[in-house]
């Protein structure tokens, strides 16, 4: 069984080398508070004079977390199971909580792709708004600090830029459109959590978020100080999402939610133990229901 367990082992990371290069450092993310001390941005939701709690319609942008990757097979999206738009009854998603299944499916729409950056999402934003939908659903950051080195890390001015240009872009083509805007999960919890399996450290080697999860054993001055960088520039991440979204009256941040989330091994993907699992997924669902509509999940 020894043998059996670890040919396994040997078959996962094989699949894996081929395809991570595709998927790249892409992240997750997050989902119940946090640690105190975790210096994540604590804003509270943007005030917006005139929310509508029951849109019609819904289109979602961002990354790998919201195409549900590895949530359902190895390296693999499973938009089934997304926390924004999947028809999923296990996940019951944004949009299935917000216009029932059957319109869900045929008034949401997905234009995350995994691996995005800021730098991708006025072009997903473009997409969305020529559905002219009542609420778009973000959730982009993760892989702008999950990068090779904390030195290949998006800027936080090029992180405002994009996400300033991604609004513009958006209010173009729909300028009354609702927007709820995720804050970028805690990367180092998931690093604290998926570390306790040996079989997601083996696949965190082929390239997953190296500037977290490399040496993912190593405690040792130099890599608490790594990880420490990549936690600062995601608590910057949000400290923008917040600000941006403050200044316009139809966006809604959820006030460091995600973020806060306290994930366990249950909400971790058993394929790679970073990206959320469906059990995941679900809880970033109740999280957006909550924010959008003020009511509990």
């Amino acid at each position: 069984m020894r043998k059996q367990r670890h040919r396994s082992r040997a078959v996962l990371a094989a699949a894996a080398v081929a395809v991570l290069g595709v998927a790249g450092c892409d992240a997750v993310g997050g989902d119940s508070p946090g640690p105190s001390g975790t210096g994540a941005h604590k804003a509270k939701p943007s005030p917006t004079p005139t929310w509508d709690s029951s849109p019609a319609s819904i289109a979602a942008v961002g990354d790998s977390i919201t195409r549900g990757f590895d949530a359902c097979a190895v390296l693999t999206d499973c938009p089934e199971v997304s926390w924004a738009t999947g028809g999923s009854a296990e996940v019951d998603s944004l949009a299935v909580r917000l216009l029932g299944r059957a319109r869900a499916a045929e008034r949401s729409w997905n234009y995350a792709v995994t691996g995005a950056r800021m730098a991708d999402l006025p072009v997903q934003m473009g997409k969305a708004a020529a559905r002219k939908p009542d609420l778009v659903a973000v959730m982009v950051g993760a892989n702008d600090a999950c990068r090779n080195s904390t030195a290949a890390m998006t800027s936080v001015t090029d992180f405002r830029a994009g996400f300033q240009d991604a609004m513009s872009t958006l209010r173009e083509s729909a300028p009354e459109a609702q927007v709820y805007v995720a804050s970028v999960p805690n990367l180092k919890r998931l690093w604290s959590e998926g570390r306790t399996n040996p079989v997601g450290k083996q696949v965190w080697k082929l390239g997953l978020c190296p500037s977290m999860l490399g040496d993912a054993d190593a405690l040792d001055a130099a890599a608490t100080a790594r990880r420490d960088i990549v936690q600062k520039r995601v608590q910057d991440y949000n400290k923008v999402l917040a600000e941006v979204c403050a200044k316009d009256r139809h966006c809604r941040f959820d006030g460091g939610a995600v973020y806060d989330y306290r994930f366990g091994t249950g909400q971790l993907s058993q394929f790679d133990w970073f990206h959320p699992s469906v059990n995941g997924q679900a809880r970033l669902a109740e999280i957006a229901y909550r924010t959008v509509t003020g009511k509990k999940a």
